[in-house]
């Protein structure tokens, strides 16, 4: 079995030694190459196509979690499948506001991979980011476990009122800051030009639409990576296990949302389901930081963790196919509702 590397000073294990996080780095880089190389010629992508990528997807990122277990543990093997679990599932909700945006910039079909294969790169991007943060903070501040722990139990608290309300996830591009600084410095065409992003007209440059979705995209991956990371740091304190549980996460998103695009708007219930979930990891951050203080309190095993998760996704996901198994409306209709 490999020997773990220690961080500093101990305070902070990894299973990934340099060689590794290059080889798993470099695979990554691979993996988007290959996925822009799919979407290369625009195209709208079947359900054929979109079931093939997605069981590929699938099957990478859990014979990479059995390689996990062979090599490090069971320990190991059981933090990642978790991080993995609950990465995946915050994922989801990630694609529906992709989803939304989508429709309220009027994508193209053929354009809609290419949109969230740049969305997917920004997450990989401001994850890794967050990741080494959230790896110096742990390093350094004493109460890092407990910051973490409560921003995922307001954002918890959060989407359950939001869920309680009726409030609906809605995007209004008018006031999307990024979308209007952008339209301060350059002009916008109302067209799309295929996969360009600025063209020449009238002798000067111009933005197309498919600029300013990419870059709504991306502001929507900076509040999403500061809920997941902490989210999976409460799961497993290894920074290259986090990084290896977003990144599988969300590699596989592209060919997901054409999988999930009809199902995305029955989930009715997710919202509840994260709510907990997100709670749940707060508090079993809240405990670990408070047990370096007072070693009599209990803490929460992973494996009783992975359980809780799989747990309250299988009840939202049921009562979510019940609640909705009368809905007439599809997905378009449903989006178009909302905005």
């Amino acid at each position: 079995m490999p020997e773990i590397s220690y961080l500093s000073a101990g305070e902070l294990t990894s299973v990934g030694t340099p060689t590794l996080w290059a080889v798993t780095i470099a695979g990554v880089i691979a993996l988007l190459c290959l996925d822009f190389l799919v979407t290369r010629r625009p195209h709208e992508v079947s359900m054929r196509e979109a079931l093939g990528w997605s069981t590929f997807y699938i099957a990478l990122p859990l014979a990479f979690g059995a390689w996990v277990w062979y090599e490090f543990g069971s320990q190991q093997g059981v933090e990642y499948l978790t991080g993995y679990l609950v990465e995946k599932s915050l994922s989801v909700d990630n694609l529906f506001v992709f989803m939304l945006l989508l429709a309220a910039f009027a994508v193209p079909a053929a354009l809609a991979q290419r949109v969230l294969l740049f969305g997917i790169t920004g997450a990989l991007v401001l994850r890794a980011i967050f990741i080494a943060l959230g790896a110096a903070a742990l390093q350094t501040l004493d109460f890092a476990f407990l910051l973490f722990s409560i921003i995922l139990i307001l954002t918890a608290v959060k989407l359950l009122r939001d869920a309680l309300s009726g409030h609906e996830q809605e995007v209004d591009i008018s006031k999307m800051r990024s979308v209007r600084l952008l339209r301060r410095i350059m002009p916008v065409t109302n067209e799309y030009h295929g996969t360009r992003m600025i063209v020449k007209l009238g002798g000067r440059r111009t933005l197309t639409p498919l600029a300013l979705v990419v870059v709504a995209v991306f502001a929507t991956d900076i509040v999403f990576a500061v809920d997941s990371v902490p989210a999976v740091y409460g799961i497993t304190e290894d920074p290259y296990l986090v990084f290896a549980t977003n990144a599988f996460a969300l590699l596989g998103l592209r060919a997901l949302y054409f999988v999930l695009h009809a199902a995305l708007s029955r989930l009715v219930h997710l919202s509840y389901g994260l709510a907990v979930i997100l709670a749940f990891i707060g508090i079993k951050l809240g405990l670990h930081w408070a047990h370096g203080i007072w070693p009599g309190l209990p803490e929460i095993p992973t494996l009783v963790s992975l359980g809780v998760i799989v747990g309250v996704l299988t009840i939202v996901t049921i009562t979510s196919l019940r609640a909705t198994r009368n809905a007439e409306p599809g997905p378009t209709e449903v989006i178009k509702e909302r905005l």
